[in-house]
């Protein structure tokens, strides 16, 4: 896997990259979440091994822009934070894994043999529920294996919650993400509405609406 890694420690930064190397990994490791974001811009990578205290701009901070961006890149977080409230919000962003320091370095590389497993499986076919499943390449929403007629603008947000699977989509989100091409401002209610179109739509409803801020699909348990 081509990984990016972020930690400021030098000492623990140049052990798990020559580790990683060792296994058969291509590393890319950097001390600084600003330069992080420019590299971000510029390459992709497959996997993403971030400490959440470094300098200029925090490992979830960073996260979180990855997101806004529409940019889904697994990742764990390795980081001596120990706080409920630092571990939900990593999850919530959406990150694969969580290894608090200090940690053996086989650890880490068992955890990311096993995303890298998971990723392979999921990489263009997304699991939405029991029954349904999205096809981010061809742009197809599947019942029971069967392909389902749908409007663009349905298609472009479950496109858009699958990418988020497991993070709340605030209005704003949708306004920047799925209505990005409308020149007139989108306003919360039609949104609510086309939303509910496509919920009534479906024969299983695997869109959560999250009261006065917007809309999710949970990561369903396979």
């Amino acid at each position: 896997m081509k990984i990016l890694l972020l930690e400021d420690d030098i000492l623990l930064n140049e052990s798990i990259a020559k580790y990683l190397t060792t296994i058969g990994h291509a590393i890319m490791s950097v001390r600084d979440g600003n330069v992080c974001l420019e590299i971000l811009e510029k390459e992709k990578f497959d996997l993403l091994v971030f400490d959440i205290n470094v300098p200029n701009i925090d490992g979830l901070s960073i996260l979180e822009k990855l997101h806004a961006q529409k940019k889904i890149i697994p990742i764990i977080f390795i980081s001596t934070l120990i706080d409920i409230e630092d571990i939900s919000r990593a999850f919530e962003l959406g990150c694969y894994d969580y290894l608090k320091k200090p940690f053996h370095l086989k650890e880490l590389g068992i955890r990311i043999d096993r995303i890298s497993k998971t990723a392979k499986k999921e990489m263009h076919h997304k699991v939405l529920s029991s029954a349904y499943s999205f096809d981010c390449e061809t742009m197809t929403l599947y019942f029971n294996k069967e392909p389902q007629v749908l409007s663009k603008r349905q298609l472009q947000i479950i496109e858009f919650l699958t990418h988020n699977r497991g993070f709340v989509c605030s209005y704003d989100m949708f306004r920047e993400s799925v209505w990005s091409d409308c020149d007139m401002f989108v306003d919360d209610a039609t949104i609510r509405t086309e939303i509910n179109r496509l919920k009534n739509h479906l024969k299983e409803d695997f869109i959560v609406n999250v009261r006065g801020i917007g809309y999710m699909v949970k990561t369903p348990c396979l």
